[in-house]
């Protein structure tokens, strides 16, 4: 099995969804079901709410999660009660969610659980690294979503596997570019500058930093409130950060001025990207650099051709498409037991 083989060299992986329903959870599903618990323990959490049977805005029907025996598990208090499963509670966290406590547990027979989990991305690295420590975890596994709703990212993970499908569009060529974006987005280099703590650590703004004289100059307020042109004289800089989100309006501002262009832009991963593919390709072309502090390794794509509405599109065209055009492996996860990669 290839795409278990691969996933077993990491020992994290993020499991992200470009959109509801294009078949994140079938494919958390698989993955929990083929990994080999007699070799490595396992431990999955989520970021957000995950497992439901009904999705609580369309109101349709969703696959449970469903882990085997052995599996570590870490969700909050609410949904630890409404578990379908046996199990053995290990620890209760000092961290609270909206939801409660976050407890983790293991798996002592098969059956069913809801998962909310970490809900910020330094919250999922404390996860991953105490699940390691304490509990001796070998592979910690993360339910993920690309949302701006989420303050949490699923690229701490080491590893990542994307969900795409029908759900993201109606048109196989929209759904094909919309797909490779993303994938080029997880392809964007790290910036080979380390980042001093007092810089990476800001919660939002755009900051000049200066990386031969170690210093840092506020520019803007955020990528939101920032105006035609700035009120603080640009200093000399070779790097850009954006704490925040890097959006259209934030690279217009940057292609247009003559100070700023030409400065490498470093964002904290391609989740924090938002701009446009148009604008976003449109500055790279005309030389502008965007670099990311942290990074996955993607190692397939999974692909569900059935929108919730029952459109269907061509399974083998729209996975070949996609291979052909990222050079990644894409599975149909309706077609997940047949083991056929592309």
């Amino acid at each position: 099995m290839p795409f278990i083989k691969e996933i077993l060299d990491y020992g994290s992986l993020s499991i992200v969804g470009l959109e509801k329903n294009t078949g994140k959870t079938e494919c958390l599903n698989y993955i929990l079901g083929r990994l080999p618990l007699d070799k490595i323990k396992v431990g999955v959490s989520s970021i957000g709410i995950d497992g439901e049977k009904t999705d609580q805005v369309t109101r349709s029907s969703k696959p449970e999660i469903f882990l085997r025996e052995g599996i570590f598990f870490t969700t909050s208090e609410k949904h630890y009660r409404q578990r379908k499963i046996l199990s053995e509670l290990v620890s209760v966290s000092d961290e609270h969610t909206s939801l409660g406590r976050l407890v983790t547990a293991r798996a002592i027979t098969a059956g069913k659980v809801m998962l909310s989990g970490p809900p910020a991305t330094a919250s999922l690295r404390r996860w991953i690294n105490e699940s390691k420590k304490d509990f001796g975890i070998d592979l910690c596994i993360i339910d993920g979503a690309l949302s701006r709703l989420s303050p949490a990212s699923p690229a701490v993970s080491e590893s990542m596997v994307l969900a795409t499908g029908a759900a993201l569009s109606l048109t196989q060529g929209d759904l094909v570019n919309k797909t490779l974006f993303v994938v080029k987005l997880l392809d964007l280099g790290v910036c080979k500058t380390p980042l001093p703590f007092e810089l990476s650590g800001k919660e939002g703004g755009v900051w000049l930093y200066d990386s031969g004289e170690k210093l840092i100059s506020p520019l803007f307020e955020s990528a939101f409130t920032l105006k035609e042109k700035s009120e603080t004289e640009i200093a000399d800089g070779d790097i850009l950060f954006v704490a925040g989100a890097l959006t259209d309006r934030l690279l217009n501002r940057i292609n247009a001025d003559k100070h700023l262009f030409g400065m490498e832009v470093v964002v904290r991963d391609f989740t924090k990207i938002f701009a446009s593919p148009l604008t976003f390709w449109g500055f790279v072309k005309k030389g502008g650099r965007v670099t990311v502090m942290a990074k996955s390794k993607l190692i397939a794509i999974c692909v569900n051709p059935v929108s919730p509405r029952g459109y269907k599109m061509d399974s083998d065209s729209l996975c070949n498409e996609i291979a052909q055009k990222s050079g990644l492996p894409v599975y149909d996860i309706f077609k997940i037991d047949n083991e056929q990669w592309r």
